[in-house]
């Protein structure tokens, strides 16, 4: 399990591939690696990832199989790329952000890009399919990040985190630009509880459904959001 806090801001030494699997060696800062051993893991970016090597004392090889390469930015990543590092946690560690599985769930392009003094605001594009999940006020894990959305669009099909300056410090997001892609994982509670109220309504409902959801967008309703009033712990 991950917490969603990045530990670190590492750099991508070498990415080859062979026999359908890419094989990264990362270099972390000094003390990130201490009593990491072969068999942990780490999560690059967001993506659960297995420490395979360690050739140097800040530098680790990992090897990514075909399914992560697809559903991941991993599939994109050069040599000299710099991404978000954060080891798994350890039992009774402070969970600062919210609980990750470093599952990934799909990726998210970034739409629009708007600094304002100090803080930034980062705007997602993403694919309707997942958009049901995204709430404002919610969590979402964006490149292994603990983020709470700021606002929503589901029509126009984004939402928007606002970054303080020690995000920005302690990751990569101050380097992305507009149509760079971003792993998400959509937070568990909202998922199960969003895809219960679907099931049970179309499973009361049956063919009614369509019908229902095409009264409530017309009066300005989100059905999903029927299932995310009840009490949740972060």
């Amino acid at each position: 399990m991950f917490t969603g806090i990045i530990q670190a801001v590492a750099n991508i030494d070498v990415c080859r591939d062979h026999q359908g699997i890419r094989t990264f060696d990362i270099r972390f800062p000094d003390g990130f690696c201490d009593g990491l051993e072969i068999g942990a893991s780490v999560a690059i970016d967001g993506v659960c990832l297995t420490v395979t090597e360690r050739l140097e004392a800040n530098l680790v090889r990992f090897d990514v199989m075909l399914q992560s390469l697809a559903i991941t930015t991993l599939r994109s990543f050069n040599t000299g790329d710099s991404v978000n590092a954060e080891r798994a946690a350890k039992d009774g560690a402070e969970i600062g952000g919210h609980p990750l599985s470093g599952h990934v769930d799909c990726c998210a392009l970034v739409h629009d890009v708007l600094f304002q003094e100090e803080n930034c605001r980062l705007r997602f594009s993403l694919a309707t399919s997942w958009m049901r999940y995204i709430f404002a006020k919610g969590y979402i894990a964006i490149n292994g990040a603990s983020l709470t959305i700021a606002d929503v669009n589901k029509d126009e099909g984004w939402f928007d985190v606002w970054l303080i300056p020690e995000t920005r410090r302690m990751t990569t997001f101050e380097r992305k630009t507009v149509g760079d892609s971003v792993n998400i994982e959509i937070e568990r509670q909202t998922q199960v509880m969003v895809d219960t109220v679907r099931d049970t309504l179309s499973e009361k409902l049956g063919p009614l459904l369509p019908v229902l959801e095409s009264l409530a967008k017309e009066k300005g309703i989100d059905l999903d959001t029927l299932g995310v009033s009840m009490p949740t712990s972060r």
